[in-house]
């Protein structure tokens, strides 16, 4: 869009522009010793331990060995390796059995690069057994990514998984459905049945299924049901509202994945968004309902100082200022006593924040999504493929695999007083706001986060 004095485009490498990031160098490293810290030195040692005994590692022990080959035997076509050997004249068979002769290689450990013998083959499925994750970070009121970690080490992993992404949301989904609710003149306060119910959808019969059975058959607050991320709650909701109205919602929040379709069971997450969509969805409840779109450069300058390029955020009115301040209610309830509410007695972090866990089926796929006044926070973690995960829900839920980073990021945050970031910043909620103040259906029991049916 902007040419040189003499009418030329500008050479980016030789030109002498000086491109200014949001980025914020101690917040980045922040965020990537928080993401290191917790997926290379915790959960992926944990990981390597649960698999030592599978047949089929890393993948699910649910896998048939047929399902594994194939899933590796994709993998072989799509490889560098396979493409030189096919574009230089090799049969299938010569390719195969390459790929089943041992070699010398150099593979990647997080104690450094090691020289080794391994077939091609055993080394796809070696670098198949490191856990992903990407995190984002930014202010919901400028849009400025202040963090951006697409993957733990670029060098061997070069995907990225804030943007290029994108990945099954499960119960992270949950904001909107409810946003969309208060929208509908829902309050938090409302009370509903949380029992197990049959809809039809499609002509077929679909039930929900929960984790938990806690307070069963009773009357319970939407502030309870999002707080205990209870499925059969979100399943009523959905049947009070419009499934094509809530389509139109999730792309105003800011989700362009244009195959998610009107269901049913869009209410638990089946869908996929990619972390850099679901911060800047967030930041609408930060910001009192106006989304604000990431934004990753602030200017652009010539070789001589001027300003050739500067940015602004976007912003779109998404939801009003009373539904986003109930959905600050909403969301500090989870933190406060439900599927986060080990941020406040495991790590102790203190001040108004607001956050939702999010795990997909087998734990696929599992997420945290914080934010306090200040700063939105995405976090996904997982394996490459969705039949990579911890098997048992206690390590595999999002509560475990993602909440933690946010914990280790926002103390490193707050600790540096020079980013002036504080746990003192409040939500700016008007004076006395409470609309379950006269309900008392709170319960500060923990509840696993849970998983989509």
């Amino acid at each position: 869009k902007n040419f040189k004095k003499d009418g030329k485009p500008y050479n980016i490498y030789t030109d002498g522009l000086k491109i200014y990031t949001t980025i914020d160098s101690r917040m980045q490293q922040y965020a990537e010793e928080s993401v290191y810290g917790h997926v290379a030195k915790f959960l992926q040692p944990a990981f390597n331990k649960a698999n030592r005994n599978k047949k089929n590692a890393p993948f699910s022990g649910s896998l048939t060995l047929s399902q594994v080959r194939s899933i590796l035997n994709r993998n072989m076509f799509q490889s560098e390796r396979y493409r030189n050997m096919k574009a230089a004249g090799a049969s299938d068979a010569e390719i195969r059995a390459a790929f089943n002769r041992p070699v010398d290689m150099t593979i990647f450990t997080y104690h450094g690069d090691i020289d080794t013998v391994m077939t091609p083959m055993d080394s796809i499925k070696y670098y198949k057994g490191f856990l992903r994750a990407g995190f984002m970070s930014m202010d919901p009121k400028t849009g400025a990514v202040k963090a951006y970690v697409g993957g733990l080490d670029y060098n061997h992993f070069m995907y990225d998984m804030v943007t290029g992404g994108r990945r099954q949301v499960g119960s992270t989904i949950k904001p909107f459905l409810y946003a969309l609710a208060m929208e509908n003149g829902f309050s938090p306060c409302d009370l509903v049945p949380n029992v197990q119910k049959t809809y039809m959808v499609a002509g077929r019969a679909w039930t929900p299924r929960n984790a938990s059975h806690a307070r069963y058959g009773q009357m319970v607050t939407l502030k309870w049901g999002l707080a205990q991320s209870n499925n059969w709650i979100s399943a009523y909701l959905m049947s009070k509202l419009n499934p094509q109205q809530f389509v139109s919602t999730l792309h105003e929040f800011g989700i362009d994945n244009p195959d998610i379709h009107p269901s049913m069971s869009l209410c638990l997450g089946p869908c996929d968004v990619s972390v850099a969509e679901m911060v800047s969805a967030y930041s609408t409840f930060a910001n009192h309902g106006i989304r604000t779109a990431p934004m990753f450069v602030s200017r652009i300058e010539d070789n001589e100082g001027n300003v050739i390029a500067s940015f602004q955020p976007r912003m779109n009115e998404v939801i009003s200022v009373e539904s986003a301040n109930k959905m600050l209610v909403l969301l500090q309830g989870v933190v406060d006593g439900g599927t986060a509410s080990r941020l406040r007695y495991k790590y102790h972090m203190e001040g108004e924040i607001c956050g939702k866990t999010g795990t997909t089926n087998k734990n696929s796929d599992a997420w945290f999504m914080g934010f306090t006044p200040q700063l939105v926070t995405g976090i996904w973690v997982g394996g490459e493929d969705r039949d990579i995960h911890f098997d048992n829900i206690s390590m595999g839920q999002g509560a475990t695999m993602a909440l933690p980073i946010w914990a280790y990021f926002m103390k490193k945050i707050y600790r540096d007083k020079s980013l002036n970031y504080s746990s003192n910043a409040t939500f700016e909620l008007p004076d006395g706001f409470d609309p379950c103040s006269k309900q008392d259906a709170d319960n500060d029991e923990f509840q696993i986060d849970e998983v989509y049916e």
